[in-house]
């Protein structure tokens, strides 16, 4: 009787993984295409562009067809990931967190910056006739000007901003005569143009506008630059097919890499160097920025109790130390 217990027991295993087997062959086979998923930092022509080289580039070598998949905002792209509308996407770090926590993402390459910088930094910029010239500036006449706020999934339109520019100096945005939020090169626009008094950028942005749009970046100017962000990353589904990852990161680890001259081309047009391999341990420097603002603004929260804020911090701080062992250990191994 047991010999047969475990004659059916092995039998039941194996037609289990057979189906099993067939399923995951018969997924690998119907996905033909991959959609790429591409956040909003500029308008989408001129995203389509600078992009379009490289979709079709990767469309050549991994032998699926590749479409763009562009939203009017970070969220889109997020939701997209999460319901299986899109597969692979470029993020940047507080729009990738979001995609890892929220939509199944994971990240598996890193952008590298064309100019060799280890990442890039946000900034905030004015008209070049405005009487501001810094963040003092902008911090005492708060209450007189319209702000340009970023997308609030981006990292250096609207999450270091609002640790750096706000919440290490206990202001808030609610305290700007108004406030709206938009995509980089809108915002930069929008102060060449006088709309809004000064907004929120990056460096790598500025860059962009310099080709895009050289009159209007002639009338910008910096008045206020962040410590250094993280490069940004690609992001794939978890749930993708095994077959369909190893084809997605060779391509990304692959191309540049030969000296192959337009490969270099459209990754210069992105303002890019080839890609490098990453994990989404390179969060850890992000989900530490959450951290910090969050702890500062609960510090300062005057509708708490003592007890309800105690706790609060208490449970912030655990968190803060767990991110800040594991940022020790990465950084002993890379010794």
């Amino acid at each position: 009787m047991l010999k047969l217990i475990k004659q059916t027991a092995f039998a039941t295993a194996v037609v289990a993984a057979a189906v099993s087997s067939t399923m995951v062959s018969a997924a690998e086979k119907a996905m033909d295409t991959i959609n790429f998923g591409i956040i909003s930092t500029e308008s989408q022509q001129n995203l389509k562009t600078t992009w379009t080289p490289f979709l079709e580039a990767m469309e050549e070598k991994t032998g699926y067809k590749v479409k763009a998949f562009f939203a009017p905002d970070y969220a889109g792209i997020i939701q997209g990931m999460r319901f299986d509308k899109v597969d692979v996407a470029w993020y940047g770090n507080k729009s990738a967190m979001e995609a890892v926590d929220r939509a199944g993402g994971e990240i598996f390459a890193q952008t590298v910056d064309a100019t060799g910088n280890p990442g890039y930094w946000s900034v905030l910029v004015t008209h070049k006739d405005s009487p501001l010239n810094s963040l003092e500036d902008v911090i005492a006449k708060r209450g007189d000007l319209t702000f340009g706020n970023g997308d609030p999934n981006s990292t250096s339109g609207f999450l270091v901003p609002s640790y750096y520019v706000f919440a290490q100096n206990n202001i808030s945005v609610s305290d700007f005569k108004r406030s709206m939020n938009s995509g980089h090169e809108a915002n930069a626009l929008a102060a060449a143009a006088k709309q809004v008094d000064v907004a929120t950028g990056n460096t790598e942005n500025m860059d962009r506008l310099k080709i895009t749009a050289p009159k209007k970046f002639e009338q910008l100017k910096v008045i206020w630059k962040s410590p250094l962000i993280p490069s940004d990353p690609i992001v794939w589904r978890k749930n993708l097919p095994e077959s369909v990852k190893g084809e997605v990161y060779d391509f990304f680890m692959e191309y540049g890499t030969t000296g192959d001259a337009q490969e270099l081309a459209v990754l210069e047009a992105l303002q890019w160097a080839p890609f490098k391999a990453s994990s989404d341990l390179q969060l850890l420097p992000i989900r530490q920025l959450v951290l910090f603002k969050n702890r500062i603004v609960t510090e300062n929260d005057s509708k708490m109790s003592k007890a309800e804020k105690a706790a609060e911090l208490a449970v912030i701080d655990a968190q803060l130390a767990d991110l800040n062992r594991k940022q020790s250990a990465i950084t002993a191994m890379a010794k």
